[in-house]
């Protein structure tokens, strides 16, 4: 072989050889997080969860390719604290946001500067960081804005209020205001007595030509595709199937008729609806359908090894009847007692399918005891970066458990919420405590503060209160509220509180 060929060769092996060795000394990438959290979605609200009315195909497949658990719980009762919870991994009686409260003309009560949400953490170790869909903690320019919080790209509904319009006349974008092709009009109305209520055409005001839904998870999309060649955190925070109750026609066929449906005319609030339970069960399947959506897109891309997929619901399902809903009818808690607003099981257990392929167990179940605040540190362990977790936090990560090794018990679960008369409870084991009328409305006379107890191995449905039999063990769970709880200035607990002079917050 002529020397310059033979040179020419070693050459080449030479640099084949430092590409390999770069290579191999390269970090790996980091994994994808797509963390999908549906609005006032009930824990049996889905087929893999035991519903037996609605549609979910998406959701039960993802549940068959990765873990699904059955004992997790939402950061809180409602929306905005329970949101808060899961972005800081402070418990609601350490978080800032501790229930629902309106700033006018736009927005709720904003995360203060010095909180350290995931998506900060995430945004500082390069990934990129999505925003879509209901917000709820602080209004525009506050902040509490999405983009002050982490978030590089934001896209949906600020206010809470706002988005129980699923047919809005305009949402924001990266803090501006964007126009949307719909008529405006309120999210609270009744039907007007001058109509029929029998009669279907007599609901066509509550409808629009874009449905908020659609576009939200269409630029979701987008922000997928946009950041596909680098690790990116996308929170999907739907507004469905939050009310009013409103849907796209093509959904709300695929349910008419299937059961009585009387028409509800807006008589215990948000907007009218010809047929109520289609109306619900049409957005529960067009969520799962935004789901796959989003899946198969990621897998499509050939990301699906490199993304963790999370999908559980911000709090329990609606009492019955608020707004058309039918809980009952769908038996949306399973047989759990309470609904949204309430800190018995139905109002706080909600659904959760977590999937990471090559990872986590294919069709797995676990009954591991787990909340919102645990998603911060599970997160950052999953993604190697313990190291990261902020000191003082009150999450625990469960990342041996998804990835299928033994792990110690939570030692307990506590959560409080200052709204529908106040309330805490602690879970430790099996045994759930909960305190009731700690925050009375003005001009109320309720009666003392009383702790409850259920033995949940037992008593699932929290029917039997057997805090007489075991004093002890409710002496000790009411230490371990006295110790979780710190007084709040802007959301108190007045019948546990000192005068708000002296407060912590």
């Amino acid at each position: 072989m002529p020397k310059t060929i033979r040179v020419g060769l070693l050459l080449i092996l030479a640099a084949l050889r430092g590409k390999c060795e770069e290579q191999e000394a390269a970090p790996e990438r980091p994994p994808n997080i797509v963390f999908m959290l549906a609005d006032d979605l009930g824990s049996a609200d889905l087929g893999c969860f035991g519903q037996r009315k609605i549609r979910t195909p998406n959701l039960d497949r993802l549940a068959t390719e990765g873990m699904r658990f059955t004992q997790h719980y939402a950061g809180s009762a409602v929306c905005a604290p329970s949101r808060c919870v899961l972005l800081t991994g402070l418990h609601p009686g350490h978080s800032w946001i501790r229930n629902n409260k309106e700033v006018r003309p736009e927005g709720q009560p904003p995360l203060r500067d010095d909180a350290v949400t995931l998506a900060e953490i995430l945004r500082d170790r390069g990934y990129a960081t999505g925003a879509f869909g209901k917000w709820g903690l602080g209004y525009p320019e506050s902040e509490g804005d999405p983009q002050r919080q982490g978030f590089g790209r934001f896209f949906g509904y600020n206010c809470q209020r706002h988005a129980h319009n699923h047919f809005p006349s305009y949402l924001w974008e990266d803090g501006c205001r964007l126009e949307i092709e719909n008529p405006p009009f309120e999210a609270h109305q009744e039907l007007p007595t001058t109509v029929d209520p029998c009669l279907e055409a007599s609901y066509g005001a509550y409808v629009g030509r874009e449905y908020a839904p659609d576009r939200i998870a269409q630029e979701a999309l987008g922000f997928i595709r946009e950041n596909r060649s680098r690790p990116f955190f996308l929170y999907f925070a739907t507004t469905v199937p939050h009310l009013g109750l409103q849907v796209p026609e093509d959904s709300l066929a695929e349910y008419r008729g299937l059961w009585p449906d009387p028409p509800y005319a807006g008589e215990n609030s948000y907007l009218p609806h010809f047929a109520p339970r289609a109306a619900y069960a049409a957005m529960v399947t067009r969520l799962d359908r935004d789901v796959g959506r989003i899946v198969s897109f990621v897998d499509e891309l050939g990301l699906g090894e490199r993304t963790i997929f999370i999908f559980t619901s911000d709090n329990g399902p609606l009492f019955d009847r608020l707004g058309g809903s039918d809980s009952d009818f769908f038996e949306s808690a399973g047989p759990l007692r309470g609904r949204k607003g309430s800190l018995y099981e139905g109002g706080i257990r909600v659904p959760l399918i977590v999937r990471w392929k090559g990872r986590i167990a294919a069709a797995s179940i676990s009954e591991r005891v787990t909340g919102f605040e645990d998603w911060l540190p599970t997160l950052l362990d999953l993604i190697d970066a313990p190291s990261a977790v902020p000191s003082g936090i009150d999450g625990i990560s469960f990342a041996p458990t998804l990835l299928g090794e033994t792990q110690e018990p939570r030692p307990f679960l506590y959560r409080e919420f200052a709204g529908y008369g106040g309330f805490q409870s602690a879970r430790i084991g099996d045994w759930k405590g909960i305190r009731t009328n700690l925050a009375p409305k003005a001009g109320e006379k309720p009666s003392p503060p009383r702790t409850e107890l259920y033995d949940l191995k037992e008593d699932p449905s929290e029917r039997r209160d057997v805090a007489a039999d075991h004093p002890e063990i409710v002496a000790r769970i009411e230490r371990l509220m006295a110790e979780q709880h710190a007084p709040s200035r802007l959301f108190p607990l007045p019948r546990i509180d000192p005068k708000p002079d002296s407060t912590e917050q």
